[in-house]
């Protein structure tokens, strides 16, 4: 029998896994030969006939409205992603607080997705806007089930949330820098409560909520896949290609004319409203954020990426928003 596998960080990570791991043992009828966690409360999972990923959510309403909605995506066309599957297990899946759903594994291509690349970028951006396309068709279904998307509220948190951890900020750097990104922030969050309006007259769909690089998997055959919808909510797609646009900027060196090879974000560059949101600092603001909220800025990696982040491309990123103030005013 092959030894089962789990990587564990302290002690307390390995009583919980060996207890998860019994927990596991004593409800799969098939037998379990792997066990790896690949973050908190998401693991592989490898039986003797079947590899699996198994997902924690803290409410089995959240478990099961995960699996509806990864159902619909393929009943209605989108199968570009991976499906909840139904393991043979003695009951369903509850530990410590936590429900399992159990996730189809796909094995990864040897080359990761990265927004390095302009074809993995292009790629990247088409494939949600058939996401998109997708659920515009059903996301009336989910009104009642899924939040409405608000941008402007959720910045606006994060620039209260910064505005508090200045005092630590300013212990890794200082002006002018700080004041720089809180005035790019107050305009872009003006500028977006003014011309609001914009947002919420742009039809609906269901948005992802979250187009980080490790969201996009290549698997073995070179197909791209969309997963983690975690943070699906209802609103306008423009939400998403923002948010796709500040992921893949840095890679363009924060050129706004390069921004218009790329469709659909090209289709909003002469909105207005959807220029003040491109000068949001999102990026810069959640890191500082997480990094002061889990007070792990004593690790000197994580420190420097956000280090890099604020300050390695700050004169290029500013370059960008005084074109877009030109371009609004």
């Amino acid at each position: 029998m092959k030894a089962v596998n789990s990587m564990v960080n302290n002690k307390g990570d390995d009583d919980y896994f060996n207890r998860l791991l019994s927990y596991f043992r004593s409800q799969f009828m098939e037998k379990i030969i792997q066990m790896v966690p690949i973050r908190k409360s998401v693991l592989f999972l490898k039986t003797e006939n079947n590899t699996y990923i198994m997902k924690g959510y803290h409410s089995n309403s959240r478990l099961r409205l995960q699996e509806a909605f990864t159902r619909t995506l393929y009943n209605e066309g989108f199968k570009k992603t991976y499906k909840f599957l139904a393991p043979t297990v003695r009951e369903q899946l509850f530990f410590e607080g936590t429900y399992f759903g159990c996730i189809e594994y796909i094995p990864p291509n040897r080359t990761s997705f990265s927004f390095h690349t302009e074809k993995n970028r292009q790629e990247g951006l088409e494939l949600l806007e058939k996401f998109h396309e997708t659920t515009s068709s059903f996301e009336a279904r989910y009104r009642t089930l899924l939040p409405k998307g608000d941008m402007l509220g959720k910045w606006s948190e994060r620039f209260n949330i910064f505005s508090s951890n200045l005092p630590f900020v300013k212990y890794f750097f200082n002006e002018p820098f700080i004041s720089e990104m809180l005035s790019w922030a107050e305009w872009s969050l003006a500028g977006m409560k003014k011309d609001h309006f914009f947002f919420k007259n742009e039809p609906f769909v269901i948005l992802h909520g979250d187009v980080a690089h490790h969201n996009f998997l290549r698997d073995r055959n070179g197909t791209l896949l969309l997963i983690d919808f975690d943070l699906i909510s209802i609103g306008p797609a423009s939400y998403d290609y923002l948010q796709y646009a500040n992921r893949i900027l840095p890679y363009l060196e924060w050129s706004y004319d390069k921004l218009h090879q790329y469709e659909p974000i090209k289709n909003y560059l002469h909105e207005k409203a959807f220029l003040y949101a491109l000068a949001y600092p999102a990026d810069i603001f959640r890191e500082w954020n997480r990094i002061i909220r889990e007070k792990s800025y004593t690790d000197h990696l994580k420190l420097k990426q956000v280090m890099d982040l604020t300050i390695s491309q700050f004169y290029t990123r500013k370059k960008f928003i005084d074109r877009l103030k030109v371009l609004v005013d």
